[in-house]
């Protein structure tokens, strides 16, 4: 394509120019691999997709975000810029796996990096979403191999907060808001739950499966996912009857909890004093 017909998608906004010597169909503009793409050109090699960048490309919605990150080694001069955040660190060839083309971290050595240096609440998210629906023994080898890579970090920062994160973390969650309700009740000092935690017949028949439980004082925290309306309600309503039947109390969170968890904690806090005394 000619200087001239790019200046004329860009005038027209057929093209976009997401970095300074990158041009990409407009269309394309929310496609992230067309966005990591331009990236690593607009940067040039040596460098990986790393960070949230990288745990998205492999499949964790939790990490998605629009900015774009990469790794490049110490010795290169290159500067972040609006939408482009460029991290340093030393990698080597097995390092680096390639996904639709693209030069992006392990799934291993991202999840490590995100854990040390990544937002908290959704490196935590990202952790259980990649665990989930793995067969016990996968689970362990990609503990053991998140863990390894924790430990093997050129810089300490953010390693105790890293391991914290992944001894907590199960792979049961059913979404990102599920695991990070769970960080939320940890921190606040509450015992760690256990997660999908199920409640059975006598004769064995799952009867419910419960989000967050604990179930020697049968008391139940459930995250509600879906959009408010009257039918979902009355039939969590039923649901909550029918276990309080059975002697658990249940303590429901939204969306709106995540931001501010006051009222879910207060609840929670309430209820375990009243069936510890």
């Amino acid at each position: 394509m000619g200087r001239r017909a790019v200046l004329e998608g860009l005038a027209t906004g057929v093209l976009a120019q997401p970095w300074r010597g990158v041009v990409i169909h407009a269309a394309d503009a929310l496609n992230l691999a067309t966005r990591a793409q331009a990236a690593l050109i607009a940067v040039g090699p040596p460098a990986v997709l790393s960070g949230a960048t990288s745990l998205a490309l492999h499949g964790i919605s939790a990490a998605e975000e629009p900015a774009v990150h990469l790794t490049v080694p110490y010795a290169r001069r290159v500067e972040s810029r609006p939408g482009l955040v460029v991290h340093r660190a030393e990698f080597t060839e097995s390092d680096v796996i390639e996904i639709e083309g693209l030069a992006v971290f392990s799934l291993d050595l991202a999840l490590a990096d995100f854990l040390c240096d990544g937002d908290k609440r959704t490196a935590f998210a990202a952790l259980d979403e990649a665990m989930r629906g793995l067969a016990a023994d996968h689970c362990l080898k990609l503990r053991e191999n998140v863990r390894d890579r924790i430990l093997d970090r050129r810089s300490r920062r953010g390693i105790h907060r890293a391991q914290m994160l992944l001894a907590l973390a199960t792979g049961k969650a059913e979404s990102p808001p599920e695991s990070i309700l769970r960080l939320i009740v940890v921190e606040a000092g509450l015992p760690v739950p256990e997660a999908q935690y199920e409640i059975t017949a006598i004769d064995g028949r799952k009867l419910y499966v419960l989000d967050m439980a604990w179930p020697a004082l049968r008391i139940a925290l459930e995250y509600d996912g879906f959009a408010a309306h009257e039918e979902r309600r009355e039939h969590d309503a039923e649901r909550d009857q029918r276990l309080a039947g059975r002697g658990w109390v249940t303590i429901r969170a939204a969306a709106a909890d995540l931001r501010d968890p006051s009222r879910v904690l207060a609840e929670l806090r309430s209820h375990f004093e009243r069936r510890a005394a």
